[in-house]
């Protein structure tokens, strides 16, 4: 049987389902190519998502877009600028012209992306022979297209453009012309490709595991249920959980019921990054409505400036966040920025904007309110920020707060006394998850370790293993202790070596690695150099001097870009991953233990194996790396 990724019994509940031109281009693949050719329908790859890739691996590879073109209702064509730069337009019968995106150099960056980077593990590359990049418009006419086609083609390239850069249109898809979109076919003499090539490119062609996992319905326990299902008396709910015992879930969980039933929900956290995910996690529980509710994902202090703004306390607002403007417009170097706001930043981020948006919410139209009111890590919060978002609630909402203190990597656990909990609005006891369904079980047993050993007895939460806990799939941990000079090429090292492991096999690609840092430093000069050659490995990284940029990056950062992922480990909390690099620096004060812990139990256990490198330069940790199963010291010895 044919080899189609995703398989065609899951495409009904495709993310981005398939266009008409591309369920066309689809059938005629899966009619007309031989059976030994594997068809990946818009596959991650290294930063890329083409819409099609086939594979056959003696003979070579086809990589394609499609475009649902229109000719009669959109012109197309090429402007030329006076810089020489060729830009291609549409414009329609009654309209003005606009830019698109030119398939022409896109299919051009896919084959070169193969030839670059296509064999990290073999450092070798192949001869454009062996690829076919090709354009397919299943609703126009190929002469149509050619004449566009060819000003973005090289002098020597127009000669064979029919044998390595086809463009098929309707007639050819109608007549299973399949020689015309992969004219390799018609060669004799020997193929430049090779299983073992087919096998690396594989790792980046397997459907990532994140992107299965969401088209799955998120299952919850009986006790996730009753708290996604029901709400308290007052509308509060406290929850409590270890790592991986299902918060978040939870937490998606009770938005998505209340959208269902045309509530309006904030979801607001203090990492920005987690949006996307928990965006993810309410889309796969939702049932559906009538007439759904509205739903808003923020962070905390971007919705004390909206809500500011939007109540008349504008004035106020600038002159609180002044000393912030005024070094900001000074425009100096990232660090030195970074050095004059750190000891201005905690008393008005933490105080004095909390209290003006508490203020503001005094006189906020009940439109601009929520009737639900979900904080997810809300060990990261103070008890004034909370106490301010209740401002935010309409009379009978809900709100609910879940936490876990053992991921306390800001220091501010602490501050949520009984007494601050009692006047933040809830009452009676915290519930409590105490089952871990994330990490694999030889990881938790390593997890509990960690946290008996280095976290305050007073906020840790131990996590607890399932019932009846087998423990069976495969789970390779590995601790690499070396000396601060070596974290760089260690860390390299390690990702390149995750890119083995990838593959239908373990059912998990090369998008699925993700690399976790302690420093920007670090985790930026690791980016660089994977971006080098020869491996021009493309990551989807958070990594900046600037905080804007870092901002704007973390905005941007979600599993399904199609790249190996990078970032720190407080952006990373909350998340998780099958394939995980983790580096942890020196500086170990308490808040760096918590975000260890945070960044070990981001490992997510999969029937088909979890794998999890550590690299660490911290001296504090080697004695706890030396009871993991795979343990290896380069340090130097101090004589």
């Amino acid at each position: 049987m044919r080899i189609i990724v995703p398989p065609r019994s899951e495409h009904d509940r495709l993310r981005q389902p398939m266009t008409t031109g591309e369920q066309l281009v689809l059938d005629f693949f899966d009619e007309h190519l031989p059976p030994a050719w594997e068809i990946y329908i818009a596959p991650h790859f290294n930063g890329l998502r083409p819409d099609f890739v086939i594979l056959n691996p003696t003979v070579g590879i086809g990589v394609y877009e499609v475009k649902d073109w229109n000719l009669s209702a959109m012109h197309y064509y090429v402007k030329e600028h006076p810089s020489s730069f060729k830009e291609l337009m549409a414009k329609p019968k009654s309209g003005q012209a606009f830019a698109v995106e030119n398939p022409f150099d896109k299919i051009r960056r896919y084959k070169e992306a193969i030839y670059n980077v296509y064999c990290p593990r073999l450092r070798e590359k192949f001869g454009f022979g062996a690829i076919n990049a090709g354009l397919i418009f299943p609703m126009a006419r190929a002469d149509e297209v050619l004449p566009l086609q060819r000003v973005f083609l090289k002098d020597n390239e127009l000669e064979r453009r029919a044998e390595f850069w086809p463009v098929l249109g309707r007639e050819e898809l109608s007549a299973g012309q399949i020689d015309a979109a992969l004219p390799m076919l018609k060669r004799d003499g020997k193929s430049c490709m090779r299983p073992e090539l087919a096998d690396d490119l594989r790792s980046w062609l397997v459907e990532p595991d994140f992107s299965k996992e969401q088209r799955r319905p998120l299952e919850l326990d009986r006790d996730q249920r009753r708290f996604a299902e029901g709400r308290t008396t007052s509308g509060y709910r406290r929850i409590r959980g270890a790592a991986g015992s299902g918060k978040s879930l939870v937490l998606a969980a009770r938005a998505a019921r209340l959208i269902d039933e045309g509530k309006d929900v904030l979801i607001v956290t203090y990492n920005m990054t987690l949006w996307h995910y928990l965006r993810d996690l309410v889309v796969r529980a939702r049932k559906g409505g009538a007439n759904p509710g509205r739903l808003t994902f923020t962070h905390f202090h971007h919705w004390c400036g909206e809500v500011c703004w939007n109540s008349n306390f504008a004035d106020e607002y600038a002159e609180v966040m002044a000393p912030i403007t005024k070094i900001k417009n000074l425009h100096l170097p990232p660090r030195e920025e970074a050095k004059r706001l750190r000891p201005i930043l905690p008393p008005i981020l933490n105080q004095k904007v909390p209290e003006l948006a508490q203020r503001a919410t005094q006189v906020l139209p009940e439109s601009e309110k929520y009737d639900a009111i979900l904080v997810d890590e809300g060990q990261d919060y103070l008890p004034l920020w909370w106490n301010a978002l209740r401002g935010a609630l309409r009379s009978d909402g809900e709100m609910v707060l879940v936490a876990d203190t053992s991921q306390d990597v800001y220091g501010s656990a602490g501050s949520w006394t009984e007494a601050a909990m009692s006047g933040a609005g809830f009452s009676g006891e915290w519930a409590k998850l105490d089952v871990c369904y994330r990490l694999p079980p030889k990881l938790l047993t390593l997890s509990q370790q960690f946290a008996e050993k280095f976290l305050p007895a007073a906020t840790r939460i131990i996590p607890q293993p399932k019932q009846n806990e087998l423990g069976i799939e495969r789970c390779d941990l590995q601790w690499v202790q070396c000396d601060e000079q070596e974290v760089v090429s260690r860390c390299v090292n390690a990702v390149l070596a995750m890119m083995k492991l990838t593959g239908p096999s373990v059912g998990a690609s090369n998008a699925d690695i993700t690399f976790l840092s302690s420093s920007h430093e670090v985790g930026r000069q690791v980016v660089e150099e994977l971006d080098r050659e020869p491996w021009g490995i493309s990551c989807a990284h958070t990594f900046a001097e600037s905080r804007a940029e870092q901002n704007r990056r973390k905005m941007a950062f979600y599993l399904g870009r199609p790249s190996v992922k990078a970032t720190t480990l407080h952006s990373f909390k909350g998340w998780e991953a099958r394939m995980l690099v983790l580096h942890l620096g020196t500086a170990m004060s308490a808040e760096n233990m918590a975000a260890t812990y945070a960044a070990i139990t981001r490992l997510k256990r999969d029937p088909a194996g979890s794998f999890l490198t550590v690299v660490c330069s911290a001296p504090q940790l080697s004695d706890y790396g030396s009871t993991w199963p795979m343990f290896e010291d380069t340090t130097t010895a101090l004589v």
